[in-house]
C-alpha cells in the first residue's frame, strides 16, 4: 500500500516534466478534456493523453466520462498528499538548519577585541 508521503513524492516527480506541469496548471483553472488541453499546448492529443495518464497514476488528477469524452480535473486528495510531503520535508529542513546554526554558534571563537 502506498503511503500519503510516497504518493506526495510521486506527485512531485510527475510535475517535474514541464508539459505535465502545464497540463496540471490548466486543470487547476478548470476541468478540461484531452482535446481542450491539446489545443492549449504545443503537443498532440496522444501526448496529452499519456501525460494525463501519468498525472492520474500519481494521484494528481481524476477523470469522469461526459458523453464520448473524458473530463479531467485536479484531485484534491493528491494535492493534499503533495502538500503533506512538502510540509514534512520543510519541517525536516528547518530542524536541520536550526541544529547547524546552534552548532555553528557554539563553535564560534569569542571576539578577542572586547
Amino acid at each position: 500500500m502506498v503511503t500519503t508521503l510516497e504518493r506526495g513524492a510521486q506527485a512531485l516527480e510527475a510535475l517535474g516534466d514541464p508539459t505535465r506541469r502545464a497540463i496540471f496548471e490548466y486543470l487547476v483553472l478548470r476541468p478540461s478534456s484531452v482535446r481542450e488541453l491539446a489545443d492549449l499546448l504545443p503537443v498532440s492529443r496522444p501526448a496529452v493523453s499519456q501525460h494525463l495518464k501519468l498525472l492520474k497514476q500519481s494521484g494528481l488528477v481524476v477523470d469522469r466520462p461526459e458523453g464520448t469524452r473524458r473530463i479531467y480535473r485536479v484531485d484534491p486528495a493528491g494535492v493534499s498528499a503533495m502538500r503533506e510531503y512538502l510540509d514534512q520535508m520543510w519541517g525536516a529542513a528547518l530542524a536541520a538548519f536550526a541544529t547547524a546554526l546552534e552548532q555553528h554558534s557554539t563553535h564560534q571563537p569569542e571576539d578577542e577585541s572586547a
